[in-house]
């Protein structure tokens, strides 16, 4: 096989014949690929689909060509065949991919099909690249070589835009009546969030919601986090109420709260009632909230220790629960009332005396807000301070929650700005009251 590397535009089209005897029969020309492993890094072409004019297509299995040249028609060794069934993973390259839209997990961004760059490997032809540039569509509508003949600037000017295949996601069942094309989850997954809820804004409402529903709860709700409030209603309209919740159940609880407090009244009881009674007791009582003020921004996951605690059994204990802990910067300290007395920091609690009490060494003068204060007051209150967190303390002293400064940014940072900053609590089940105590 003479042919080296090119693109299946390029071979659509051409006339296919096959040896009878001494003479060469014409049989029809090339219309699609088959490829039966398409979620292999570059997978080998299994089969040519010829147009013949007539009712039925022929299928050409790839082991059966013995010739595809740069030009001229593709040469079979044996008679074409029926076209074949297609079995369920089965892609065919033409119909199923060219002008769909792919995530391209390297650039991180949602791009359109314009074409595919094949190669001769030990005589198989490999699928090895996505072109999703203008020179893949001048091609793909025979205006390439117009543009080299009579356009040479113009020409010169065309970027190249391939994806290699290895970094190639498709977004969702480009057949769904033959062919369950699924995404590679382990790709997406590893993107940063703000980084895949843009891919995520980028795609149709289904699109969104077929994405959404190939992650892990965990995963889906990072994204989910990322997005505008509009995105995300529509997103869990779209879901089962059983993955809905369960996805929002391990987002932040100040931001499942405010989705919560977007949806309907109907939606918003079928999707707490589907979650643990501890969890959907506080996101009950967070959703009912103003969002704009402290209250609706703060989270209930915080460590608070008592002042009689020596510092080393402190970080003794600290250190058992930190991994299930999201923000352990500060340590607010109160009484069995929860009433707060102080804090400290983490740096102060690692650099005192191994036998000091909290007591000996917290802060007494500690900087608070009070839930019905305003969302944009709380903002100030941590750029003025420098504060990572700010403890939220009702009408009688009691410590009712933290608002963290990435909670605090949601009423200084337009939602689209915003969503794309990053967050200074890790990862765990967000939404479930997480009160700390180190006794």
């Amino acid at each position: 096989m003479s042919f080296v590397a090119g693109f299946l535009s390029e071979l659509i089209g051409r006339e296919v014949t096959y040896t009878e005897g001494a003479r060469e029969v014409a049989v029809g020309r090339v219309s699609d690929f088959l490829v039966d492993a398409p979620q292999q890094p570059f997978p080998p072409i299994d089969g040519i689909v010829i147009k013949t004019g007539g009712k039925n297509d022929l299928y050409a299995p790839f082991t059966t060509v013995i010739e595809i040249g740069e030009h001229g028609p593709v040469r079979l060794g044996t008679k074409p065949e029926l076209a074949p069934f297609a079995h369920e993973e089965s892609l065919y390259l033409i119909a199923d991919l060219f002008d769909r839209q792919i995530v391209d997990t390297n650039g991180r961004k949602v791009v359109r099909i314009n074409d595919l760059e094949v190669a001769n490997v030990n005589g198989t032809l490999r699928v090895v690249a996505a072109d999703v540039g203008l020179a893949g569509l001048l091609r793909r509508l025979g205006l390439r070589s117009f543009a080299r003949r009579f356009l040479p600037k113009v020409n010169e000017n065309i970027p190249r835009a391939l994806i290699a295949w290895d970094a190639v996601a498709p977004i969702h069942d480009v057949n769904p009546d033959r062919v369950r094309l699924k995404i590679e989850k382990s790709r997406l997954a590893k993107l940063h969030p703000s980084d895949l809820a843009e891919i995520i804004s980028d795609l149709s409402a289904g699109d969104q919601t077929r994405v959404i529903r190939s992650l892990d709860d965990e995963t889906a709700a990072d994204a989910l986090e990322h997005l505008d409030i509009e995105t995300q209603q529509t997103i869990l309209e779209d879901l089962g109420k059983e993955r809905a919740a369960d996805i929002v159940e391990e987002m932040d609880a100040d931001d499942a709260a405010d989705l919560l407090h977007e949806l309907d009244e109907e939606r918003r009881q079928e999707l707490l009632a589907e979650m643990e009674p501890e969890t959907a007791g506080e996101l009950r009582e967070l959703a009912t909230y103003d969002p704009d003020t402290a209250a609706g921004l703060m989270t209930k996951d915080y460590l608070w220790i008592y002042p009689h605690r020596t510092a080393e059994a402190t970080m003794e204990k600290l250190r058992e629960m930190s991994p299930q802990t999201d923000f352990i910067y500060y340590l607010f300290v109160t009484d069995q009332e929860r009433r707060l007395l102080g804090v400290l920091s983490l740096r102060q609690l690692i650099l005192a005396p191994p036998r000091s009490t909290i007591e000996s060494i917290m802060e007494t003068d500690v900087v608070t807000v009070h839930p019905q204060q305003t969302a944009e007051d709380v903002a100030r209150t941590i750029a003025r301070y420098d504060l990572l967190a700010v403890p939220v303390v009702d009408d009688d002293g009691i410590m009712v929650g933290i608002i963290t400064v990435d909670d605090a940014i949601d009423a200084i940072f337009p939602e689209k700005t915003r969503k794309q900053l990053p967050r200074f609590t890790a990862r765990h089940h967000r939404a479930a009251p997480d009160i700390r105590v180190i006794s």
